[in-house]
């Protein structure tokens, strides 16, 4: 059976663009940071120089995923000072706009995962397994306890993110074999199993920016008609019912750490009852 397909109202009302410009946008950004990576082993032009785990920009800004930071220390390694500082501009920035802006700005995994969730609500696959959103947070303290009894970065031999980018420039391998399971355990066991109930990055960005300014605001949530095309499309459903129905003090701010600034919410609303805001 083939599900009702979310947002078709939005389109009518808004138009096709405006009720797709969060998602087009996020779509830029994610293809525009893959191919300045891919830039200089393709085109020889230099402009990053590394990968999403560590890297250099123009040769002076370093950034690294703090993640990889952590999981040295735990293992025993020394870490370089401009590996450090690039961690620290990362974890500063991550802490201000939102840590789970990462997945959905910038990981290229998500992009396969929002075609699998795509794809499952097209054709109307229900999960026929029961997962704690927690179970995350346990996967992101094994990380770390494998670190620290192996010695190794464990986790970067299997790290998705890691094998998409490596296949891009290496072609086909073992990796890809992972991340097409990711989609097929998306599209037909678990509508997204990954991103919101297992990945361990995610765990990790999300406790980054629990304090972080940027979030997404019921503004207008007396204008809702409980359509549910939000909850449709959300990746963290769970996050939009304290805000739309005053479960959290009353605010219209959604305060979860596992919001992902994703703007599908703001998208998808006929009644525009969504908006970018602060926290304060």
């Amino acid at each position: 059976m083939i599900g009702r397909i979310a947002g078709r109202e939005a389109v009518k009302k808004k138009g096709w663009a405006v009720a797709q410009k969060w998602l087009l946008l996020r779509r830029m950004s994610q293809l525009i940071i893959l191919g300045l990576f891919l830039l200089g082993p393709f085109a020889s032009v230099w402009i990053v120089k590394g990968s999403l785990s560590a890297s250099t920009t123009l040769g002076v800004l370093p950034l690294t995923d703090p993640l990889i930071i952590l999981q040295s220390f735990m293992a025993g390694h020394t870490v370089a000072v401009t590996a450090l500082i690039g961690a620290i501009i990362v974890v500063v920035f991550y802490a201000m706009v939102g840590g789970r802006v990462y997945c959905s700005w910038v990981c290229p995994v998500n992009m396969i995962t929002d075609g699998a969730a795509w794809l499952n609500r097209r054709l109307d696959f229900q999960k026929s397994i029961k997962m704690s959103r927690f179970t995350r947070y346990w996967l992101l303290a094994m990380i770390f306890i494998t670190a620290s009894l192996t010695g190794a970065i464990v986790w970067e031999w299997v790290n998705p993110i890691t094998i998409f980018q490596r296949g891009l420039l290496f072609g086909i391998g073992l990796g890809w074999f992972l991340v097409t399971a990711i989609f097929i355990f998306d599209t037909f066991v678990f509508r997204r199993g990954w991103c919101g109930h297992l990945c361990p990055v995610g765990a990790f960005y999300s406790l980054l920016g629990f304090a972080s300014i940027l979030r997404v605001k019921a503004a207008r949530r007396e204008q809702c008609t409980d359509c549910m095309d939000c909850f449709t499309v959300c990746p963290e459903p769970q996050v939009i019912r304290p805000a739309l129905k005053g479960d959290t003090h009353g605010s219209p701010v959604i305060f979860s750490i596992n919001c992902i600034n994703c703007g599908r919410c703001i998208d998808i609303c006929p009644q525009n009852v969504f908006c970018f805001s602060k926290r304060f």
